[in-house]
């Protein structure tokens, strides 16, 4: 049995409590071990996900307990290349933090941000629904925790506001559990696969309920309209790096949608017939119209950034609800390019705060390093906003090619383009009075007096940068992977017979190509 998988959790979270008891007062050594964490993590995360790119599926039992029985992590296609895309985004944010100071303005946030890494991780790579909730519960604490980062009455009220609104969340996916292990007797995914799809039509309703709370729970997550209502204020108050990694956390909801609606409650099954067309998808039309509306009348860039995350969740759902191999294929392109572009809208942010002092949208004088920053913010805007030439075009291409042949393609198109256009208009906006006006109102001469924000900074928002755009130059390569990975979740057999089989199967036969 290859025990890599399990090292994506253990590792992070003996690095975590070491952090704590070894390193408490030496930030160098925390920063250090921190990084080499993050970096043993990215080389174990890329050799997972090489080794499951032929439509091999990694199992891991843990104590050698096989399913549905024991505890098990699976590593499929989907669930590898979540598990890459968080440590490499990761790596950057953790580098701005380290650059700009902001691990030293508070404590634990190392610790924290190891525990951070814990949760996300296993919420990726456990096999069992119970586990999916325990994971989440770990993301909660760990990012309450970094979201009041060093303190401040109005990031303590955010964060406050955060919990409260996600235990909400968690009451009710313990209601859902219930619900389902009382119908079927299970929570192992593979298991639950097999379970449901044995209940007739006239002992649905239970299932049924509880296929409904899991989808309001994941809904919260994913901030999907009208459950979002934590996400503006959480996210705009976090620090600059916080909020940055914050860009996975929606991500956590709909790769969770994409799991249990692709395996346990398929689009074909019958018990849940109508639920993903009937509130889904006209949910996710409102979050990308709501979404986009926030950019173009929010009065702080963080709050704009904040409402962008909105409304490129609104595009992803767009696609998930679908429930095609081509609406799949297009949100998990999509879902790489959001969570990218969104991390790289929040650390400007930060660059905007450390050069000016704050990030109001009014015309004052010129920020320290106003050319640098402005040009990142130019190449973040075009992305978040989908235009030509990089991967959020590319993407929103992709979901519109998908939605030809639905009842709602008209209206897809529609919202798309016109929240498309509102978008634009809102970073246009901003862009001008953050970086065109300024030049009118003072000498730049005067920006030698003010601090400018650290090369390491920049180096770290340029680096995500950068992978946009090699997420664009790839974009075929790329979505020839997503369209693997739909057809890998529209054929689970595999799947389920890997986690329910005899122990010392730990793989499927590889596919040809």
């Amino acid at each position: 049995m290859s025990h890599w998988i399990i090292a994506l959790i253990v590792l992070p979270a003996m690095l975590a409590p070491f952090i704590v008891l070894a390193a408490r007062y030496h930030i160098r050594i925390q920063r250090t071990f921190s990084l080499a964490g993050v970096l043993a993590l990215i080389a174990i995360a890329a050799s997972l996900a090489w080794q499951v790119s032929d439509g091999s599926i990694v199992l891991y039992r843990l104590s050698d307990w096989a399913a549905p029985f024991g505890i098990v992590l699976v590593g499929d296609r989907l669930s590898t290349m979540m598990v890459l895309l968080t440590v490499v985004l990761a790596l950057f944010v953790l580098l701005y933090a380290i650059g700009s100071g902001w691990d030293n303005r508070g404590r634990h946030f190392h610790a924290l941000f190891q525990f951070q890494l814990m949760g996300l991780l296993g919420a990726f790579l456990t096999g069992d629904l119970f586990n999916l909730f325990v994971f989440f519960e770990v993301l909660l604490i760990a990012s309450y925790g970094l979201m009041i980062h060093a303190g401040g009455n109005v990031r303590l009220r955010a964060g406050v506001q955060y919990v409260l609104f996600n235990l909400i969340g968690s009451t009710l996916f313990l209601f859902a559990l219930g619900s389902i292990y009382a119908e079927t007797g299970t929570l192992n995914m593979a298991d639950l696969a097999n379970r449901v799809a044995m209940i007739g039509p006239e002992d649905s309703v239970g299932i049924r309920v509880a296929s409904v709370l899991l989808l309001l729970v994941f809904a919260i997550k994913a901030a999907v309209v009208p459950l979002h209502f934590w996400l503006p204020s959480s996210y705009a108050e976090a620090p600059g790096p916080v909020g940055a990694l914050f860009a996975i956390m929606t991500k956590v909801g709909a790769y969770a949608i994409i799991r249990v609606y692709t395996l346990i409650f398929p689009p074909d099954l019958e018990v849940t017939a109508g639920l993903h067309e009937v509130w889904l998808l006209p949910a996710a039309l409102v979050s990308l119209t709501l979404g986009m509306a926030g950019v173009l009348a929010a009065r702080r860039l963080d709050r704009l950034v904040a409402f962008s995350i909105i409304g490129s969740m609104g595009m992803v759902m767009v696609a998930i609800a679908l429930f095609t191999p081509s609406g799949i294929a297009a949100a998990l392109y999509y879902i790489v390019h959001s969570t990218l572009a969104g991390a790289v809208l929040f650390l400007i942010s930060d660059l905007v705060r450390s050069g000016r002092g704050n990030v109001e949208l009014t015309a004052q004088p010129p920020m320290a390093g106003i050319s640098l920053t402005a040009g990142l913010f130019f190449v973040g805007a075009i992305a978040m906003a989908g235009l030509p030439p990089l991967s959020g075009f590319l993407g929103k291409l992709l979901v519109l090619d998908s939605a030809y042949g639905t009842d709602l393609v008209v209206w897809i198109w529609a919202v798309v383009l016109i929240s498309s256009l509102v978008s634009l208009l809102g970073f246009a906006r901003a862009g001008s009075i953050l970086f065109w006006k300024p030049h009118s109102l003072s000498d730049p001469a005067d920006t030698e007096q003010m601090l400018r924000p650290a090369t390491l900074s920049y180096v770290a928002t340029g680096g995500l940068v950068a992978l946009l755009v090699a997420h664009t130059v790839f974009a075929g390569q790329v979505h020839g992977y997503t369209t693997r990975v739909a057809a890998q979740l529209f054929a689970p057999g595999p799947y389920i017979a890997t986690v329910l089989d005899t122990p010392g199967k730990l793989s499927t036969p590889k596919e040809d190509h």
